[in-house]
């Protein structure tokens, strides 16, 4: 069984390896969303796999690191594509979270990345 924790937050960034005409090599914002996914067996005495408080617990931090800022000024994330800040987030949270099985970064409500590690 799957559950999963949504966050958001609000970052500007540019991705600096595209063509100058490109709109996204120029500087933009979005309200990106973030799904942290964990699999696992529900435990038949509390009746869940894991209390959604561990999981927002040990990602918020994580989360905080990215709200507000420009992601392209984060160790790790100088070309913050979807892609690349859905694994930046993995790195950063897969060792406290043992049952992730993948975590969805979302730019829009149309667009999105899916890492499964």
């Amino acid at each position: 069984m799957e559950i999963y924790k949504k966050f958001s937050f609000d970052s500007a960034h540019y991705l600096p390896n595209l063509p100058e005409d490109h709109k996204c090599r120029r500087m933009h914002g979005h309200t990106f969303n973030v799904k942290v996914y964990i699999t696992g067996t529900v435990d038949p005495e509390i009746g869940w796999i894991m209390d959604f408080s561990e999981i927002k617990t040990i990602c918020d931090p994580v989360i905080k690191q990215l709200d507000h800022r420009v992601l392209n000024d984060i160790k790790g994330l100088n070309n913050p594509t979807s892609e690349n800040l859905a694994k930046w987030i993995w790195e950063k949270v897969k060792s406290e979270l043992p049952g992730l099985k993948k975590i969805i970064v979302s730019e829009t409500c149309s667009t999105g990345c899916v890492y499964r590690g």
